[in-house]
């Protein structure tokens, strides 16, 4: 958990479980599980397990306790939806989320059909934002998934951005966020793959942010795309928040 993010798209991260598991090709390089690598070494409690797969009750308060609002991005280092996690946890977050009207919660997954299957068992209140990670065009079918839970806000991360994806299905998506993979084996991400979304996100009137080149030193690559940055939001975004999360 930490209560400021450097996450361009979120403002604050919460964690009530970490760990997850490797399932499709955007995993390869998977950032949290360096960082839980990194954290265990240093004799963090929470990351004892390093990146296997544990709950935190102790962590579920936390968002009650922050007064400002915010948006939250949800189990950064992990996935809310891994078969792993005992049901009656996942409705304990939920239960957060709903009591915590104040903030804006986004949780991003690889497996929407756990979440499909679960989903009319959960109360999705306004503030809880459903989003899918779509690396290649072989997981669009997640998207269909997507549109079958029914979130305020549908949103895609296409993040980290492996392959070209022609005519990216866009139909009952709010929100597309795309960024290349960082860190010291960070795989190569075509421009043309990324004004290809953009363009079609702009064709659809889907609102576009682009997080991140990327690459071994992602700060120096930047994030301007054709000399300008693109910070789009959903309609849905609190206009007490800003115009822009940065």
């Amino acid at each position: 958990m930490a209560d400021r993010s450097s996450i361009e798209w979120t403002h604050a991260t919460w964690n009530p479980v970490t760990g997850c598991k490797k399932v499709s090709a955007g995993c390869l390089n998977c950032y949290a599980e360096r960082l839980a690598k990194r954290l265990q070494a240093m004799g963090n409690r929470k990351y004892c397990k390093g990146f296997n797969v544990a709950v935190h009750p102790e962590s579920l308060d936390c968002p009650k306790r922050w007064r400002s609002q915010r948006l939250v991005f949800v189990n950064s280092m992990s996935d809310l939806f891994l078969p792993e996690i005992p049901f009656h946890f996942v409705r304990s977050v939920f239960r957060v989320m709903n009591d915590c009207s104040r903030h804006v919660f986004q949780i991003l997954t690889k497996r929407p059909q756990v979440a499909a299957e679960c989903a009319e068992h959960l109360e999705w209140t306004d503030n809880i934002w459903m989003g899918v990670t779509v690396e290649d065009e072989s997981v669009t079918e997640r998207i269909t998934c997507l549109r079958d839970i029914p979130a305020r806000v549908r949103f895609l991360s296409l993040e980290p951005l492996l392959t070209r994806i022609p005519r990216l299905p866009l139909e009952q998506i709010d929100w597309v966020i795309v960024g290349g993979e960082s860190g010291p084996d960070a795989r190569n991400m075509d421009a043309a793959w990324v004004r290809e979304v953009r363009d079609r996100c702009l064709d659809c009137r889907v609102p576009f942010f682009f997080k991140q080149w990327g690459g071994p030193n992602k700060k120096k690559a930047g994030r301007s795309l054709d000399g300008r940055t693109w910070d789009g939001m959903p309609d849905a975004y609190p206009s007490s928040m800003g115009q822009h999360v940065r």
